[in-house]
C-alpha cells in the first residue's frame, strides 16, 4: 500500500525509526511526514496561533520525507493538503492524495483506556487520516514506569530488552496494517488503535478490546510559588465491568489490544 506514516513523539524516535522500517520491509511504499519534536499528549489539536513550518528532510528512510513544527493533526493535514503527491484526475479534497492509509506510531507507552485515548497525538494523528476518508492504524507500545524513565534518561534510546520487544512489535505492526488497513473501507471514520504489551513476542496474540473506563484525575501537581502547575503521571482508576476484555486488561495479560475506535458511533 501507499502509505503516510507519523507519530507524535517526533521525527528522531527510535520507536518511530522502527515501525518506518518494518514499514518499507513489509513492502509498503511510504510517506513520511513526522513532527519536528515530540507532540505528547497533543490529541486532535491544530496549531492556530503561528506559522506551521513544513521541512523536506533525509533521516534515511530511504522514502519522501518532512518534518512539520506542529502537532500530530498538523502533519497529516498539511501532507494530504500540500507535501504528498495528487491523484491524476482526481477531484476533492478526500480523493486527492495518493496514499491509501495513514500509520502513526509506535507511541512511547501505551494509548488505550477513555482517560487516554482522546488526549493522544498518535491516534488522533490516525484521526485526522479518517477525517480525509482514509483508513486508519495507530500503533503504542505499552512500558513499565522504570523503563519509561530509562528511556527518557538515556535520551530516548532503549536498552536490550525494550529494543528486542520494539522489534518484534514493529514487524507485528507491519504485518496489522497490512492487513486491516485493505479491509476497511474509506469514508468509515474508523481507527484502528493497537497496543503492544511489554514484553511483546512474534507468537503474542490479538485480541479484540474495547476502551477501559479509566478515571485520571490529578494530572498536575499543586502550584509553586510562583502558581505553577506540573503535568505528572497517574496511575488513574479503572472502573471497567468485568466484560468485555478491556484494551488494559488485555495489555495486562500479555496480549496485543485491538480496539477499533468507530466514531460514528459517538452521541448513541
Amino acid at each position: 500500500m501507499k502509505l503516510l506514516v507519523t507519530n507524535d513523539d517526533g521525527i528522531n524516535s527510535v520507536f518511530f525509526h522502527e515501525l518506518v522500517h518494518a514499514l518499507k520491509a513489509a513492502g509498503h511504499e511510504l510517506y513520511v511526514v513526522a513532527p519536528l519534536l515530540e507532540q505528547s499528549w497533543t490529541g486532535a489539536a491544530k496549531t492556530r496561533h503561528r506559522l506551521v513550518q513544513s521541512t523536506k528532510a533525509d533521516h534515511g528512510f530511504g522514502c519522501p520525507t518532512w518534518t512539520v513544527d506542529g502537532t500530530p493533526s498538523d502533519c497529516v493535514n498539511i501532507a494530504i493538503a500540500h507535501l504528498l503527491p495528487k491523484k491524476t484526475g482526481a477531484a476533492g479534497p478526500v480523493q486527492t492524495t495518493c496514499v491509501e492509509g495513514v500509520v502513526s506510531g509506535i507511541n512511547v507507552g501505551f494509548n488505550c483506556t477513555l482517560g487516554f485515548i482522546l488526549a493522544s497525538g498518535t491516534v488522533c494523528a490516525a484521526l485526522e487520516g479518517v477525517l480525509h476518508g482514509l483508513p486508519a492504524i495507530a500503533f503504542s507500545q505499552d512500558v513499565s514506569v522504570k523503563v519509561y524513565n530509562d528511556l527518557k534518561d538515556h535520551g530516548g534510546q532503549p536498552g536490550a530488552e525494550l529494543t528486542a520487544t520494539l522489534k518484534v512489535s514493529a514487524a507485528h505492526a507491519a504485518r496489522l496494517a497490512g492487513e486491516l488497513l485493505p479491509q476497511t473501507p474509506p469514508h468509515g471514520f474508523t481507527v484502528h488503535n493497537i497496543n503492544f504489551p511489554f514484553p511483546c513476542r512474534a507468537d503474542t496474540t490479538v485480541k479484540g478490546t474495547v476502551p477501559a473506563h479509566f478515571f485520571v484525575p490529578g494530572l498536575f501537581s499543586a502550584p509553586d510559588a510562583d502558581g505553577r502547575h506540573k503535568l505528572i503521571w497517574t496511575q488513574g482508576h479503572d472502573v471497567s465491568p468485568p466484560e468485555p476484555l478491556t484494551d488494559l486488561k488485555c495489555l495486562e495479560s500479555g496480549r496485543i489490544s485491538h480496539t477499533v475506535l468507530d466514531y460514528r458511533k459517538l452521541g448513541r
